[in-house]
């Protein structure tokens, strides 16, 4: 019986560092692609700036602000696009804002009200596209 409750325990342990590894490695790729977003901003390379920071919101960890402050980026190259009169890049924004909080739904579906938000922008500007 003690040698079950050791292998018990040492199955358990490594268990424990096995999910605190792997949740480490997450939150490190998330900061790594926060980062790319926030170079592409500043380089005024869009389309590189929505990767970076969808990529770190797929790389949810719970707790992390920065799946947060990613989906705040995003909502604003959105609002900047559409502001701008690019319908099609506000669109891109909106649906990778929206397609990036479908994709970590699992057991808990995190950024609910970033989905509604994204929904009705979406609807609103759909009809105002020009071309495919």
């Amino acid at each position: 019986m003690e040698r079950v409750k050791t292998i018990a325990l040492n199955v358990a342990v490594a268990a424990i560092i096995s999910l605190l590894l792997l949740w480490g490695a997450t939150l490190y790729r998330q900061h790594v692609q926060y980062e790319k977003g926030e170079q592409g901003m500043r380089a005024g390379n869009y389309p590189a700036a929505v990767a970076g920071y969808e990529s770190a919101i797929h790389m949810y960890t719970p707790g992390s602000p920065l799946v947060e402050s990613s989906a705040q980026k995003l909502w604003g190259l959105g609002q900047a696009m559409e502001g701008g009169g690019d319908v099609k890049g506000a669109l891109i924004a909106y649906r990778t804002l929206r397609s990036s909080f479908y994709a970590i739904a699992w057991i808990y579906s995190p950024g609910t009200e970033w989905i509604a938000k994204c929904d009705a922008k979406i609807a609103a500007l759909v009809p105002k596209q020009q071309g495919p």
